[in-house]
């Protein structure tokens, strides 16, 4: 296992490119400007990267659209694209230090998850949906004799995809796993404040064998590159994860263009439900920390809301916050800490604020509460539980983002999955109970898109992920689902003589 000093080390001589990867190769913004990305455990600079603009995404699109239209990828055969989407996620395993420490190093991740999780999985992303390119059969339909009515998907065409920071490589492989893998061409848009990975990624794209313009990364702002992604009369779709406020202006941009197709995947407000019938609280614990105070809280399916019947609510409360004392808070390099940073001063400053607009209200602080580690000029908040809550506090209600859960108590049954649905989310829930009638009926009642019992997860790559309410618009992510948003369907009506 690498040690602190030795990922501290390889982090000081890690080469950091940040120039834009436009029609196969990197360059830099038409404008020549630059924005710099930043460590968030340190506050320092960790490189200029290229400030891309609606003139960039122009020339992305151009390319883009000439190598879709050419068919060298387009009009591949399945098993040239499965062949070359497999070697791609090759070289992500191949690399998969260089690219952990980049996240680590630029969103703040502990270095143990981004090389024990985040990576591997994005490659098993792109491994999943190579594999699924030449299994998937089209139809005919049952129209009758002189008729043969082919029913058939076809790439869409451009596809713009505009990433969160919370999961860069992850989210990217989301993204680019199914559109790439039925034809289209992509055109990504980071977050700004993680670029590097998937620029990275990128260039391993090419390595692979993506031909030059099927993937381009252009880096930038949301206002520069994002609007003019959302805008453009050549994109095709747009597939968007980050804040609802966010996803609803890419609804716009369709409107008032080109009615692009749009997928969102948003913001949630999750709950944890625990049942009175729950004999043994351990793994309830265990789970209910990870799934609040993974990634920091940072994360649109964290459990943030644990709804606990008052007769268990002590004894829950001890013990999470037992195990939430083996996080170690602290340098994302070090491979013992489970909470790094979160991932700018603004958004630690947001989440401060939603933990003293809470206590304002009425919320007791259980643990937590306050700013940490304020000496290394990064942003830590330390993991915060809160009790006394109601369902109608500000921290019941509003997506906090960071290391910040709240305990809910209810009356009963009917009254735990109305203080569920009291949301306009509904990405992710988890259930807990010994009563297999419960698990299958109050899970039906939950409006959530995806509801795990006795766990807390997103399922795997073969199911879909993506929410209902304001949690999410127009398709899925993951499994063979995520191919369809990215095709058109195609009916060819042939009468025979």
């Amino acid at each position: 296992m690498t040690t602190y000093q030795e990922w501290k080390h390889k982090a000081e001589t890690l080469p950091l490119d940040g120039r834009a990867f436009i029609a196969g190769q990197r360059c830099a913004a038409l404008s020549n400007e630059t924005f710099r990305t930043l460590n968030p455990s340190t506050g320092k600079v960790l490189t200029n990267v290229a400030k891309c603009d609606a003139k960039d995404v122009d020339r992305a699109v151009v390319a883009a659209r000439a190598a879709f239209e050419s068919g060298v990828w387009s009009n591949a055969t399945p098993a040239q694209r499965k062949s070359v989407l497999l070697r791609l996620a090759q070289l992500i395993e191949d690399n998969a230090e260089e690219l952990a420490l980049l996240e680590a190093l630029e969103a703040g991740k502990p270095i143990s998850e981004c090389l024990g999780l985040d990576i591997p999985e994005s490659a098993a992303c792109i491994r999943w949906h190579a594999e699924a390119t030449d299994k998937r059969y089209d139809a005919l339909s049952p129209s009758g004799p002189g008729v043969v009515s082919m029913i058939t998907r076809v790439p869409i065409g451009v596809v713009g995809a505009v990433l969160p920071w919370n999961f860069p490589a992850l989210m990217l492989a989301w993204k680019i796993g199914p559109a790439l893998s039925v034809g289209n061409s992509v055109i990504v848009k980071p977050a700004e404040q993680t670029s590097l990975s998937t620029l990275r990624i990128a260039e391993l794209a090419a390595q692979a064998g993506v031909p030059a313009g099927v993937l381009s990364v252009v880096t930038g702002f949301g206002e520069g590159a994002g609007q003019a992604i959302g805008c453009h009369a050549d994109i095709d779709l747009v597939a968007f994860t980050g804040s609802t406020e966010t996803g609803k202006r890419f609804l716009h941009y369709s409107a008032d263009t080109n009615l692009k197709r749009v997928v969102l995947e948003c913001g949630g407000k999750n709950p944890q439900v625990i049942l009175p019938d729950v004999a043994n609280l351990d793994p309830v614990a265990e789970n209910a920390v990870a799934a609040a105070f993974w990634n920091m809280g940072e994360n649109c399916s964290a459990g943030s809301r644990i709804l606990v019947p008052a007769s268990r609510k002590a004894e829950l409360l001890e013990k999470v916050q037992a195990v939430l004392k083996g996080w170690k808070t602290g340098d994302p390099l070090d491979p013992e800490v489970k909470l790094g940073s979160l991932i700018e001063q603004q958004h630690y400053e947001k989440v401060l604020h939603h933990i003293g607009k809470a206590q304002a209200e009425g919320a007791r602080v259980v643990c937590g509460g306050k700013a940490t580690l304020t000496e290394t000029g990064g942003w830590f908040v330390e993991p915060t539980i809160f009790d006394n809550v109601t369902p109608e506090m500000s921290i019941a209600c509003e997506e906090v983002f960071g290391p910040v859960a709240c305990f809910i108590e209810y009356s009963d049954i009917d009254d735990a999955v109305r203080i569920a649905n009291d949301t306009c989310y509904g990405l992710a829930a988890s259930l807990w109970t010994d009563n297999v009638n419960h698990a299958h009926k109050v899970a039906a009642r939950i409006r959530a898109g995806t509801v795990t019992v006795n766990c807390f997860g997103e399922g795997d790559l073969s199911t879909p992920f993506g929410g209902f309410k304001q949690s999410g618009f127009g398709g899925r992510d993951k499994s063979i689902y995520a191919h369809d948003q990215y095709c058109e369907l195609k009916t060819t009506w042939l009468k025979l003589d």
